[in-house]
């Protein structure tokens, strides 16, 4: 008897997903275990493997085709010749029920009237739209070569020659492109060396272009909005010597450790969280709660070409630098192949955001709910900085630094811990050789 494939929930936090590719097609037979297809969720592109075993008849989501968890994508059944004439496929249905053949006529049934919906006190989202192209848009200056004398009036070439302006490069306005005195405010320079002329414009101003976000971007903007909306973020910055950390990164590296800053900071913070477990914590919206972790759990800030993901390392104030080092270089290695499993991305207790290997220098991030707190890293710059010399008093050298900045939680945590955190990150990171114990 015919029988329907629907959209696996493949985690916790999934709506829906993207059906990448199709392994096998209409009319094979499929085994228990075979691959189905490749479906792109809110956390990476995942196989998906068939429970059952059966013909595949008819492919009702097509490859780059969205379905939400429990909609139809393919119909099965279990002997190849089997007729699926008039089946109505199982399962969430959001576009009318696709059935094969046309069923038997049923009778009118009369719609019970909705009920009137209450008034929702929930903020609504106010609609941001592009504005729309420029139809009546001319490029305000010449476009072709200059060949023999341009079309101006008297005055034009007057004012021109008066006020230096190179009359070739003016676009005319007047009949048949006629350079008039009013054309000259967009004029360029008379000069020796001049700009030189660019191609015309195929596109009017404004133009744009749509793209589908996918099931992963669409997760991104819906909880980086929630947050922003809903969490009430506080910000504390500390600038930080790093001139020893530095050395100390390049001792290691010089002796075959290829340890990054990261790695350094991955194990501070570590640290720093074990002398403030209330920067640890996160808020249960859902039932109004403080969330005091236990473990330390740290989620480190990955960028990949779909979006952002947070693989974490677990219980991070009990591995060594080394461990560290190890772990996030292969966590941030499978992310970026869309390899993580579910337990490796999946919670976490506080988060490390790290734009210093593009160079830059300061940012506020973004805190990952439910966590309460996640710390945006600068890169290290050399700067002047003030030190006191013995017999020289307080003199400027030069320096390596580098900005720390955490996003709060201010329903968990107050600024004044957030404060004291900093300040025992900075201990840590400021006197290296501390987390090489």
């Amino acid at each position: 008897m015919p029988f329907t494939l629907t959209m696996p929930k493949l985690s916790p936090t999934m709506e829906g997903g993207t059906i990448v590719k199709w392994r096998v097609k209409e009319g094979d037979l499929v085994k228990a275990g075979d691959v189905l297809f490749e479906v792109s969720t809110d956390k990476a592109t995942v196989e998906h493997a068939a429970l059952d075993g059966g013909y595949l008849r008819k492919i009702l989501v097509k490859e780059g085709g969205e379905a939400v968890i429990n909609q139809p994508v393919a119909i099965f059944t279990e002997k190849k010749e089997e007729s699926i004439e008039g089946y109505v496929p199982e399962g969430v249905q959001t576009t009318p029920v696709p059935t094969i053949a046309a069923a038997a006529p049923k009778k009118e049934e009369t719609a019970p009237m909705p009920a009137p919906k209450k008034p929702s006190a929930e903020l609504s989202q106010p609609a941001f739209a592009p504005e729309a192209p420029l139809s009546n848009y001319e490029f305000p200056a010449p476009t072709t070569p200059f060949q023999g004398r341009i079309a101006a009036t008297p005055l034009a070439r007057k004012l021109a020659k008066e006020k230096g302006i190179d009359i070739s490069t003016v676009k005319g306005s007047g009949p048949g492109h006629r350079v008039t005195s009013h054309d000259l405010d967009l004029g360029q320079p008379d000069l020796p060396v001049t700009f030189g002329r660019e191609e015309k414009p195929t596109m009017a101003p404004g133009t744009f272009e749509e793209e589908a976000m996918t099931p992963m971007r669409k997760v991104i903007a819906q909880r980086l909005q929630a947050s922003k909306t809903f969490v009430p973020h506080f910000y504390v910055s500390l600038q930080i010597r790093a001139d020893r950390l530095h050395d100390a990164r390049e001792q290691l590296k010089n002796s075959g450790h290829k340890v990054t800053i990261n790695d350094f900071i991955i194990r501070a913070t570590a640290l720093a969280l074990r002398e403030h477990p209330h920067v640890n914590s996160g808020f249960d919206s859902s039932k109004q709660a403080l969330i005091r972790f236990k473990t330390i759990d740290i989620a480190l800030a990955v960028n990949i070409p779909d979006g952002l993901i947070t693989p974490i390392i677990r219980h991070a104030d009990f591995k060594n630098l080394g461990q560290i080092s190890v772990e996030s270089k292969a966590l941030a290695e499978k992310a970026r192949n869309n390899k993580l499993d579910r337990s490796e991305y999946m919670g976490g207790s506080f988060t490390i955001s790290n734009m210093g290997m593009l160079g830059i220098t300061e940012f506020v991030a973004v805190i990952n709910p439910p966590q309460a707190a996640i710390l945006a890293v600068g890169s290290i710059e050399d700067r002047p900085v003030v030190e006191t010399i013995a017999d020289e008093g307080r003199v400027v050298v030069a320096g390596k630094t580098m900005q720390l900045t955490l996003s709060g939680d201010h329903r968990v945590i107050d600024g004044a811990e957030g404060a004291r955190f900093l300040k025992t990150l900075q201990k840590f990171l400021e006197n290296p050789a501390m987390l090489l114990i």
